[in-house]
């Protein structure tokens, strides 16, 4: 009776083992889901443009409409001095100016999406806040991966080569792609403030001189002073020149410090711009009044 009532008591005073706790708010599963969800996304957008074979269209034919505007139409009377083949000078530009201008579909996208109720519907879900904005940026990245090559097998075709190389040449699309990537956060922070598709439409007012006064069809060394330092310091500069020295394509020079290091600051300017206005477009898409 004796042991089994020490039994008895041992059993009674036991404790059992604690159950491990799964922490679902941890800093690791916010991480996971900010992947996936993001993931989720991009899949949502990929699988639009599939089915959106006009858009598809307007993706592949603004780069072959480009190129024979400028190279060939414009490009006839064009002199960048030295010697230099228009052609060989403007191919690495329009590269440059393609990524330049992505922003712009990137704004429309977010504002359709918005004026839709897609957006209000993606802020209702149970999904990480910064999935939307860095899904679009993925998917958008991918986008700009296509119209890239599509934009040089155009060059191909029309005569344009690289002499630099091949780790230089890819190394040339990642600098194209790092500008696009940074443009990205741009476009959607003007899409988060564009009340409608009607005002996106201005939008090109902003991308067009953003594009265009810089090196990409002409030195800026040719230019009136004023004018030829903005365009010397604009990103999409640095990242044309980067892209012509990489190519091993002529660049004529003012021989300024801005030119002198292109390369550098081909990786400077879009780190820059992306720690400036990710960060907004996040804020920006927490803070839309529902």
């Amino acid at each position: 009776m004796s042991g089994t009532s020490g039994n008895t008591r041992a059993s009674g005073t036991a404790k059992a083992a604690p159950t491990p706790v799964i922490d679902l708010d941890g800093p690791e599963r916010r991480l996971y889901w900010a992947f996936a969800d993001c993931w989720t996304v991009v899949r949502r957008d990929l699988t639009h443009l599939v089915k959106q074979p006009s858009l598809i269209a307007w993706q592949l034919g603004f780069p072959i409409v480009s190129v024979l505007l400028f190279v060939f139409v414009f490009g006839s009377a064009m002199d960048v001095g030295e010697g230099v083949d228009y052609k060989a000078f403007a191919m690495p530009g329009m590269f440059a100016m393609t990524m330049a201008f992505g922003f712009m579909n990137t704004a429309m996208a977010v504002v359709i999406d918005k004026e839709r109720g897609v957006t209000d519907r993606f802020r209702s879900m149970p999904m990480a806040p910064s999935a939307v904005v860095t899904g679009r940026g993925v998917s958008d990245v991918l986008h700009a991966g296509l119209d890239l090559l599509v934009l040089a097998l155009i060059a191909l075709v029309v005569g344009w080569r690289s002499d630099g190389g091949l780790l230089a040449t890819l190394y040339a699309f990642v600098l194209l792609l790092l500008l696009r990537f940074s443009l990205i956060w741009i476009g959607v922070l003007l899409g988060l403030m564009t009340p409608n598709q009607e005002a996106a439409g201005n939008l090109f007012a902003v991308a067009f001189p953003f594009g265009m006064i810089s090196s990409v069809f002409t030195p800026p060394s040719a230019m009136p002073d004023w004018l030829g330092t903005i365009a010397m310091w604009n990103p999409v500069s640095s990242t044309a020149n980067a892209v012509r020295d990489l190519y091993g394509n002529p660049m004529p020079s003012g021989g300024s410090w801005i030119e002198e290091h292109a390369l550098l600051m081909a990786v400077v300017w879009p780190l820059i711009i992306t720690a400036v206005f990710l960060p907004l477009a996040v804020r920006k898409f927490q803070h839309l009044s529902r």
